[in-house]
């Protein structure tokens, strides 16, 4: 696949610059990490983002996910490997992107609403709405998949 066009041209621009500082926001808003990687991941399969399922998958075995939980996550609904609270983010990510199919139901709300502060389900629905705008700007702009390079982290960092 070949790009349609630098990905530079629209990470450096303001806009793409606004969606960085959006995602440092969450990425600072309190959830657990491992939290929002596998909601990146959900998120960008049903998405069918390659680029963005190379890129999470990759920051969630630096993060320490494990390779069974990663393979399963297309169908959490079935696997033990995940808690209660990822069950609930990834049934408020799965509604929150199918939100033309789903109107986000009021029983998933009530899933999530039991293991999450107001304040955490603000964070979450952010975390999600970002990863559909990465997905939507990466599938658009046929960013390839596999050209990803995870930064280099401060040492104890993970």
């Amino acid at each position: 696949m070949t790009s349609r066009l630098s990905t530079t041209n629209y990470i450096n621009a303001p806009l793409g610059r606004a969606i960085l500082n959006l995602e440092r926001e969450v990425e600072a808003s309190g959830l657990e990490r491992s939290l929002l990687v596998l909601v990146k991941i959900r998120a960008s399969q049903i998405n069918g983002c390659a680029f963005c399922l190379d890129m999470h998958t990759i920051d969630a075995r630096a993060l320490g996910e494990t390779e069974q939980r990663i393979y399963a996550l297309n169908a959490w609904h079935e696997a033990p490997f995940f808690t209660d609270r990822e069950r609930a983010a990834l049934a408020w990510t799965e509604a929150v992107t199918r939100v033309a199919d789903t109107h986000v139901p009021d029983d998933v709300y009530h899933q999530v609403r039991a293991l999450f502060s107001e304040e955490e389900i603000v964070a979450l629905t952010f975390a999600v709405s970002t990863i559909n705008v990465w997905n939507r700007l990466s599938i658009s702009f046929r960013v390839p998949a596999g050209t990803y390079r995870r930064p280099q982290e401060p040492a104890g960092v993970a």
